[in-house]
């Protein structure tokens, strides 16, 4: 690891460097689409060290944020059925669904549970054969392949009090439908490392073949964000680079997707402010219908009711900054959240209101 003196040095260069490449090249706007770049972004007052020619939005990279109210809605009435035993990770317990949320819902008496991997999940249904455990499952590439895994295990020891709610999305479809909205019109995207050490590089070719929009692959150190918009200023022709290469395989890893591909297959999933894309989900394959949560418990989560004045799917699309919602500051806080994207540690908003303030 760089001594701090080293790695500010290296941060002093890039940034002059970025800012003698900018001048020599138009406007641009990149989007990061990585949670965890946002919260790094925002943590390195990188935005702060930008030239005014380079903007960076954040996108829609937070799994918590981008994930639909009715979603949420299906997560909390699986919570309340008395024979359920609902876990999940920590940031989801506290984001607010239509009427409630499974904090609220825990608090009443439910069964709600944090855990930190699938796994855990798989030993709890082990340990309590009486209770029906329901493993809430959201994330991208990352986290779904560890759900796949819990499944098999789940199978070969023969568990049939364990499910899986899967709201897993994958990544590039979202870029599609960001570059198809054209609401902000971006030059590149800062892609995401860890989605992109299980994808690898061929699932973005369509940004540079269809859209003529670069992409950079960057771990999530200053002096990695730093280079990749020094690169995607560099490109003279869309293309899409890694930057991250101590982590990312061209090719990605292959035991992942194939643990992946062996238990879900792509299906629809409704994004938190970009509503219904197809093909950008993991549904279940019919082989394991046995560990799918919402055939197995037919509920009702009654209609989603979006939060007045939460402008949350506006900040995942990149055309608002959080500190231009109303309540951003105010009637949101991390405290008492009105939106997703204040609630989870990856949020644009929290990461906007963590290290920026709401007055600047």
């Amino acid at each position: 690891m760089a001594a701090p003196d080293d790695a500010a040095r290296v941060v002093d260069a890039l940034r002059h460097e970025l800012a003698a490449v900018a001048a020599s090249r138009p406007p641009a706007t990149f989007m990061e689409v990585c949670g965890t770049h946002t919260m790094a972004i925002a943590r390195f007052g990188l935005r702060e060290l930008l030239p005014e020619s380079v903007r960076l939005v954040s996108g829609p990279g937070c799994p918590v944020c981008v994930t639909a109210h009715r979603d949420l809605d299906h997560i909390v009435a699986l919570a309340r059925l008395p024979e359920v035993t609902l876990v999940t990770f920590g940031d989801l317990v506290r984001v607010p669904a239509s009427h409630s949320s499974l904090a609220a819902e825990r608090a009443a008496g439910a069964d709600v549970r944090v855990v930190y991997s699938p796994r855990d999940a798989v030993e709890l249904a082990a340990a309590a054969p009486e209770r029906q455990v329901v493993f809430a499952g959201i994330g991208f590439e990352t986290t779904a392949p560890t759900v796949a895994a819990a499944v098999l295990e789940a199978r070969q020891r023969g568990l049939d009090n364990f499910s899986v709610l899967s709201l897993h999305k994958t990544m590039p479809p979202p870029l599609r439908a960001l570059l198809d909205l054209g609401e902000t019109p971006l030059q590149g995207f800062v892609l995401p490392g860890h989605v992109s050490v299980v994808t690898g590089l061929d699932c973005y070719r369509f940004l540079a073949d269809e859209y003529g929009v670069g992409g950079v692959v960057t771990g999530f150190a200053a002096h990695d964000v730093l280079r990749a918009l020094v690169q995607l200023l560099r490109l003279d022709e869309p293309a899409i680079a890694n930057e991250y290469t101590r982590a990312v395989r061209p090719e990605g890893n292959a035991v992942a997707r194939r643990v992946l591909d062996q238990v879900f297959e792509p299906g629809d999933a409704d994004w938190r402010g970009l509503g219904v894309i197809p093909g950008s989900g993991l549904r279940f394959k019919d082989e394991f219908a046995a560990f799918d949560a919402a055939r197995r418990f037919a509920v009702d989560p009654g209609e989603a009711l979006e939060p007045a004045g939460c402008r949350c799917g506006e900040v995942l699309r990149g055309v608002l900054d959080p500190a231009e919602c109303a309540l951003f500051g105010r009637r949101c806080t991390p405290e008492d959240p009105v939106g997703a994207c204040m609630v989870s540690s990856e949020g644009a908003c929290a990461a906007r209101y963590r290290y920026r303030g709401f007055d600047d």
